[in-house]
């Protein structure tokens, strides 16, 4: 599974300004979040959707973020987890 493209960023725009609004987060570049010094969010794309990867407790959790129902899961899981 490759990391998300520019195009497959530019299609989550208006979800990517969500992610930015969680003021424990900075984006350092095009769809990775760092919370901290420590990576928290990054995107990839297949054939089957999207998907974003969140750091959760020790490791990395992979979520299916290709529609809102998917996206707003995904917000739910950020804040849960930022501590």
């Amino acid at each position: 599974m490759k990391h998300a493209s520019a195009e497959t960023l530019d299609l989550l725009e208006p979800f990517l300004g969500r992610i930015r609004s969680f003021n424990k987060l900075t984006q350092k570049r095009p769809g990775i979040f760092y919370k901290g010094s420590k990576a928290f969010v990054h995107f990839h794309e297949d054939p089957q959707g999207i998907f974003a990867d969140l750091w959760v407790a020790s490791d990395w959790q992979r979520f299916r973020v290709s529609d809102q129902k998917e996206q707003e899961a995904f917000l739910k899981a950020i804040s849960s987890n930022l501590g």
